[in-house]
Formats: C-alpha cells, structure tokens, sequence
C-alpha cells in the first residue's frame, strides 16, 4: 500500500521526442522567456500551479504565482498592507494552497505569440492603465501577471515601452532620473471630453 501512495505518476503519452531538461512531473520543457519558474505544484486534478519570477533582483526578487489549469494569478498578498508583493517563501505557500483546493484540469501550455501580437498586448495594457484624473505610473512589475501569456524579456518591452512613447506620446511619456540611467513611464491622463 504505501509503495502506492508514492509512485511516480506516468508521464503523458504525447511526448515530443527529444526535448531538454524535461519537467520531471509532467515530461514537459516549457520555459517561457522572460520569466524563471522556481517551484511547480500539482493541483488535485494534476493541473501544473507556478512561483516563477520576472524580476532581475536589482530591487529584490519577487514571485508571482499562477494556475495552469484555472485562471487563478496572484503577484501580490492581500493580507499585507506593506511590501505586499510575494517572497518565495510567501509564493510557495500560495500556491500550495491553491494546488490543494483548485480541481481543474490541466490546459495547453499558452504558445509564445508573434512579435506583434506581444506588442499589441503591451499597447492594450498602456491603454487600459489610463485614467481621467492623473497620469498612472506604470512598473515593469505591474506585468507579473500576464508574463505567461507575454513571454518576453525586460529588454524587450523596454524596448517596446520606448517605441510607444516616440509614436503616441499622448498615450505614454518617459521620465528619465536625474541620479541615474533609470526610466520611469506614466500613461497619460486620458483627454476631457
């Protein structure tokens, strides 16, 4: 009975031939760019729950925990009033909280999109930050949650981020630090009507 409890589960049958690095519990190598998965948890139904990071720890390293199988995200500890984004240690516990309650089955790994489709995501995400009152300062980090879906580096939507700011800089301005290289990015105040 209890060499049961804790055999391996079979790995799916659909594997791709020679992949490397395979993920133990599931046989697959999916590694988004942009982001780096530290810790996977299986969910009841044997859904794959996430802790990964984007972060390149000039600031600290935070995590971000996501659901493979349902829609659930979290970058942040609603419990907290300061420093609420996840430790690894806080992360871990989320998702294995998530994984023993969440009974969805697993999903299709999401397929890195094109170029230009990542940046139409990017696009929709400045215009969606938009308010009436005030410009809205946007992080980096704010994108933790889409990162699964994004999958590209910093650099990249840097890159993106400054582009946008050149061609609709009614939509997004830059602010460059007087004490250092580093660039702050505001989506503007959406126009009176």
């Amino acid at each position: 009975m209890a060499l049961t409890l804790f055999s391996r589960r079979p790995a799916p049958a659909d594997l791709p031939a020679v992949e490397p690095e395979p993920w133990p519990e599931i046989g697959e190598t999916w590694k988004p760019e942009g982001v780096t998965i530290v810790q996977r948890y299986y969910n009841q139904a044997h859904a794959v729950v996430l802790v990964y990071t984007a972060d390149d720890g000039k600031a600290g390293t935070y995590y971000t925990v996501a659901c493979l199988g349902c829609h659930f995200a979290s970058a942040q500890d609603g419990r907290r009033t300061y420093n609420t984004r996840y430790s690894l240690e806080d992360a871990a516990k989320t998702a294995n909280e998530h994984a023993t309650t969440c009974r969805a089955l697993p999903r299709d790994l999401p397929a890195r999109p094109d170029d230009d489709t990542a940046r139409e995501q990017l696009h929709a995400w400045v215009r969606g930050a938009r308010r009436r009152k005030e410009d809205v300062q946007l992080w980096l980090s704010d994108l933790d949650l889409i990162r699964l879906t994004l999958q590209r580096t910093n650099d990249w939507i840097v890159d993106v981020l400054q582009q946008l700011a050149i061609d609709q800089p009614e939509v997004l301005r830059t602010e460059r630090s007087q004490y250092s290289d580093y660039v702050s990015y505001y989506a503007r105040r959406l126009p009176e009507n």
